[in-house]
């Protein structure tokens, strides 16, 4: 006996199937094809440079590290394809890498000019500025870290709040003990003195000496080569009178304070700005000594 299935029952079943088959086909969402073109574009960064990408490339080493993120609390280097073009920086470079493989790269960056300070990084095993770093200077690959001896908050990120302390404890502002002559009258200052301070004044908070200070890295007290700079700048300044200078040398004339520098001359050698750093610390320690001296 054979058993016939009823028409409405083969139609219903029809097109249960081709609602299935619909399901199936239906294109994904935008955020799936968003996630899907960065991972396509993460493979690439590895394997080589993406097929519109015409010339000469080189390699880009890049820290990273994440850890809200699970799966990216482990640090890690990722490689990325950069085209290599004429006059192009490491801050050029990362921001390729961000914008075009991965949008979640992370860095510091400002006025791309070495005045601001903000993409001090490790580039080469040497504290360098990313914006004034030419790539063509460079050997390959170019491996980029974040500053050494300070905590990575994310990626090439690092924590500047410890360093940030230190220059403000030196007081880095101008205290004059008098008055000017008139209410709209400058403070007077020689040829000579401005000459004589002229390098210190060039600091951009960059951390690149503090970074580079071995002594720094082993002694969190210590003020560091850019607050004392920084101090140098002030107590040689002849417009704040020898009160002011006094106090000054003071604070400098500490366990923390200048007599910690071992005169390696790392600090100069990282400046972005050429400043004569372990000169003006050993000039603070003869001005902390000639303080210290009495002949009565």
């Amino acid at each position: 006996m054979s058993t016939q299935v009823p028409e409405e029952e083969e139609q219903a079943e029809s097109v249960e199937q081709e609602t299935e088959t619909a399901v199936e086909q239906e294109e994904p969402s935008y955020g799936d094809q968003r996630r899907s073109q960065r991972d396509a574009q993460r493979q690439q960064s590895v394997s080589g440079a993406p097929a519109d990408v015409e010339g000469e490339t080189f390699q880009l080493k890049v820290f990273r590290y994440d850890p809200e993120v699970e799966g990216k609390m482990e640090p890690r280097f990722d490689d990325f394809a950069i085209p290599r073009k004429k006059g192009m920086t490491v801050l050029d470079a990362l921001i390729y890498a961000r914008d075009r493989y991965d949008t979640t790269l992370t860095f510091r960056h400002s006025c791309r000019q070495a005045v601001c300070g903000s993409d001090a990084l490790f580039i080469n095993g040497r504290q360098r500025l990313g914006c004034q770093t030419q790539i063509s200077d460079l050997e390959a690959p170019v491996r980029v870290e974040p500053l050494p001896h300070q905590d990575v908050l994310k990626d090439l990120v690092v924590d500047m709040e410890h360093f940030y302390d230190q220059m403000h404890a030196v007081e880095p502002f101008f205290q004059p003990e008098e008055e000017s002559d008139g209410e709209l009258e400058e403070y007077r200052q020689t040829r000579e003195n401005r000459e004589k301070i002229k390098m210190s004044t060039r600091c951009i908070w960059c951390g690149a000496c503090m970074s580079s200070c071995n002594i720094a890295a082993g002694d969190n007290q210590y003020l560091g080569p850019a607050a004392i700079n920084k101090a140098y700048r002030f107590a040689m300044d002849e417009r704040e009178g020898e009160n002011m200078k006094e106090h000054r040398l003071n604070v400098m004339d500490q366990e923390h304070g200048v007599w910690r520098c071992q005169t390696q001359f790392s600090c100069t050698n990282v400046c972005p700005k050429d400043i004569p750093l372990t000169e003006h610390i050993q000039e603070l320690k003869r001005e902390a000594v000639k303080q210290n001296l009495k002949f009565w």
